[in-house]
């Protein structure tokens, strides 16, 4: 509204016309939807608007451009843009290309029909995300994965595109060391798997979060009520909480109410604040009740957590850490892993998909097992049929599920970071391998072996030439100046997936530099998936 804009509509829905407006479209540069955009001006009598003025979240294919030029639609359009905007922004360091099927694309070994088309997709939206981010990056990939070569092939052609349409990008001071990493889910399997025990992490994996809405009902009088909220950047105190340990939330909660409590001269919150005392403040001081309300609902968001970690939650947590670590709490080597996963398996209590987090990170922990002792653990777990199917499924990801009996190369493996220091939870002391490549890739020991750059690519001075007029446009063409960031970045994008764990280290890595032109991080995938996501996926690769 602040905007002058009064009514927003789906292109693909009747809509009743109003030819005294102008309007604005953003749209896919699909052939529906820019047949829809023509219908609206064929007929010059009875035009749906006044003018038009179109926006297309990337690059039009050349003979639907033209098409759109020829239509009488051209008369009445005052703009034209691609505005390169084709993945979400899903927070302030990560994006999302919307893309769950990819997971199948890439990794069904039987689903190669499309597996071109779709990967072309994804070049195209990565290269939208680094032109809204004024950065022409030189590009690594994975080298076990073959498809990440390829993608990367795809990305700079695009790149390339963009590049020769808008020359001044990837310009700017210590722009020249910007990197486009791509990485496959195979990278690390071991940390969409885990149960994660900070605040956003540990709140997705648990709860029934929807769309990034949390619900919980509220007691008010002697009725119920739901309420809801969303979880994102525009909630201050979930930015500051989303990354926190879950055991200091609830006293940061606390501390912050506190201050805000003194602050507005407030009664005395004391030091351990439950949702019903600040519902009984809610009453006295009515006129803060925004403030009140959002602190209520994350202490009851963190209570929900803690609920569900203290059901069996913490058992298991401990045995993963042992699994993935390969170490206990004292740092010494586990030599009977099966003594304490054993005990989970046959337990009722646990889910199945818990169950198989613990199976699969036992095997991964082992390199693989034999077929004999994989068909023991399903059957002591009691793993439904359906589900079964998930366990053998992660080899296609590159992940040895059955032991190899025959003496083949073992692909090398990076090195891991040594990082004792920094850990001060005894259930939180794996790593995702992300923070470590992060870490590596912008101090410049990432190993060009294992994570080469794309040939006649690696990291150097770009070049400047001055802004084009773009033929194609005419007058149409005005991008206008745009700011972007100073300063390098480092752009991970994962096929497949990336965790909430994994999110969280691209913010952690641009925070713990010190000194210098410091880096931003910025973490992105196909979609944003959870661990029991992250199973799923996995079980509908037998589905295709």
């Amino acid at each position: 509204m602040a905007e002058g804009i009064t009514i927003v509509e789906d292109i693909s829905k009747r809509r009743e016309p109003l030819p005294s407006m102008e309007a604005v479209y953003l749209l896919t540069p699909s052939d529906k939807s820019v047949r829809q955009l023509m219908n609206d001006f064929k007929d010059y009598h009875s035009y749906m608007y006044r003018a038009a003025h179109v926006f297309f979240t990337e690059v039009c294919p050349d003979d639907l451009f033209n098409e759109l030029c020829k239509s009488q639609v051209a008369k009445v359009m005052k703009t034209v843009k691609e505005i390169n905007i084709a993945f979400l922004p899903y927070e302030q360091q990560v994006f999302s290309l919307d893309s769950p099927e990819s997971f199948k694309t890439f990794y069904c070994q039987s689903r190669v029909a499309g597996r071109n088309m779709q990967m072309e997709k994804l070049a195209e939206q990565i290269a939208t995300l680094c032109a809204s981010l004024g950065e022409y990056p030189s590009l690594r990939y994975r080298a076990d994965f073959e498809k990440t070569a390829e993608l990367a092939q795809m990305v700079q052609s695009k790149l390339d595109a963009y590049k020769a349409d808008e020359p001044t990008m990837g310009e700017g001071p210590e722009k020249h060391r910007s990197q486009l990493l791509i990485l496959d889910r195979g990278f690390d399997p071991v940390s969409p798997l885990l149960h994660e025990l900070t605040f956003q992490a540990m709140a997705y994996d648990l709860l029934p979060i929807e769309n990034d809405v949390y619900k919980y009902e509220t007691t008010s009088g002697r009725e119920m009520a739901e309420k809801e909220i969303l979880l994102d950047e525009s909630d201050d105190l979930w930015v500051n909480l989303r990354h926190q340990h879950i055991a200091v939330v609830s006293q940061q909660v606390t501390k912050m109410l506190k201050s805000f409590a003194e602050n507005k001269r407030m009664v005395n919150t004391g030091d351990k604040t439950t949702v019903r005392d600040l519902s009984q403040m809610l009453k006295k001081m009515p006129q803060y009740q925004k403030e009140l309300s959002k602190y209520a609902t994350h202490l009851h968001l963190a209570e929900d957590c803690m609920k569900h970690y203290q059901g069996y939650i913490d058992k298991l947590c401990k045995v993963e850490q042992d699994l993935a670590m390969g170490t206990d709490v004292d740092g010494e080597k586990i030599r009977d892993q099966m003594r304490n996963i054993v005990p989970i398996l046959l337990d009722s209590n646990v889910t199945a998909y818990d169950k198989i987090r613990i199976i699969l990170l036992y095997i991964i922990s082992k390199s693989g097992i034999s077929e004999e002792n994989l068909a023991k653990l399903i059957q002591h777990a009691q793993i439904p049929d359906q589900e079964k199917c998930i366990i053998p499924n992660m080899s296609q990801l590159g992940v040895q599920v059955i032991q190899d009996t025959g003496r083949g190369r073992k692909p090398k493996q990076m090195e891991r970071k040594e990082r004792i220091t920094e850990h001060t939870y005894q259930m939180s002391r794996w790593t995702p391998v992300v923070k470590d490549i992060m870490e590596y890739a912008i101090t410049e020991k990432l190993d060009p072996k294992l994570f080469p750059y794309l040939a006649g690519r690696a990291a150097g001075p770009t070049y400047t030439t001055s802004a084009a007029r773009s033929a194609r446009y005419g007058q149409w063409h005005n991008r206008g100046h745009q700011e972007h960031k100073s300063g390098p970045r480092l752009i991970v994008f994962i096929i497949g997936g990336v965790s909430f764990s994994e999110m969280r280290c691209a913010y952690e890595t641009t925070n713990e530099q010190k000194g210098g032109k410091k880096w931003e991080v910025v973490i992105g995938s196909t979609h944003i998936m959870t661990p029991e996501g992250f199973l799923s996926d996995l079980r509908d690769l037998s589905n295709s």
